[in-house]
């Protein structure tokens, strides 16, 4: 436990500087089966006009080029908030074979609201995979985490609400 909440919170930086940046405030890292954190990633700069780029997307484009599938298959992918349905699908064909995340998408839903910026689907990562061929394992959400992963998020959404 100590572990992850360890590598959730190296996560949750990526999500304060993508934020810094201007960006919405996600944040993905990329573990080997060593422990040594191989990839950091926030979302991409939303001055690229990349719907795609999510932190969990951006990194295993990244993962998928630098490693092969054998090799992410013992990585672990750790993400401040439960993958979309994009992401998942990224983790899915990148071979990852673990996923943990802190918060669940139905909780960012709740913060999100009706924000253009993040028309957040209720749909969990692990009724995704559960339609797939591969047994990724998740973990998730750890409640311990969850007031630290809403921090970045704290003032960012809805901000043209009257």
């Amino acid at each position: 436990m100590k572990d992850t909440l360890f590598y959730l919170k190296q996560a949750n930086k990526e999500a304060w500087e993508a934020r810094k940046r201007g960006n919405t405030p996600f944040g993905a890292i990329l573990v080997g089966p060593d422990g040594k954190i191989l990839l950091r990633q926030g979302n991409i700069e939303i001055t690229e006009k990349d719907c795609t780029g999510h932190a969990e997307s951006a990194l295993m484009r990244r993962a998928s080029i630098k490693y092969s599938k054998d090799f992410l298959w013992e990585c672990i992918l750790y993400s401040t908030f439960e993958p979309c349905a994009m992401c998942s699908g990224a983790v899915y064909w990148g071979n990852v074979g673990k996923l943990v995340f802190g918060t669940t998408e139905k909780r960012l839903l709740e913060l999100t609201g009706d924000d253009a910026q993040n028309p957040t689907f209720d749909l969990p990562c692990r009724e995704i995979f559960a339609r797939g061929q591969k047994k990724i394992k998740v973990l998730g959400p750890f409640p311990e985490f969850e007031e630290e992963s809403i921090k970045p998020h704290e003032g960012f959404w809805n901000k043209n609400r009257s």
